[in-house]
């Protein structure tokens, strides 16, 4: 059951980063007026960074059930917690709770402490 928990969580990360990166590029960056042109690049580009490192975080968590290392587990749970909880909070705070990311990342944070 850990090890489900664990995938499951994994999943959802992917799930969420996919949808992250999507509503940047349809709903966020469209509307933003940033000067000049290479800040909005600079801009669009981090955006996108934290997408595929959410992605990494989810495929780490999909994995580490096939891991032999019980310290490998312990070490990639306890730094998934860390990024997903971060990011939990500062989504939470920057949207006033109005968004649904940092439910879906707090589901993330709750399965792979659950999985641990």
């Amino acid at each position: 059951m850990r090890d489900l928990l664990l995938q499951c969580a994994g999943t959802l990360a992917v799930v969420v980063a996919v949808i992250h990166g999507i509503l940047g590029e349809t709903k966020v960056f469209p509307r933003a007026t940033i000067e000049p042109p290479r800040l909005r690049t600079l801009i669009r580009l981090v955006w996108q960074a934290s997408t595929v490192a959410w992605i990494g975080c989810g495929v780490l968590l999909i994995a580490t059930p096939w891991m032999d290392s019980a310290l490998a587990r312990r070490w990639i749970v306890i730094t998934m917690v860390c990024v997903f909880g971060f990011s939990a909070c500062a989504n939470a705070w920057a949207t006033r709770g109005r968004h649904f990311g940092w439910m879906a990342l707090s589901v993330v944070v709750a399965m792979s402490v659950a999985g641990y």
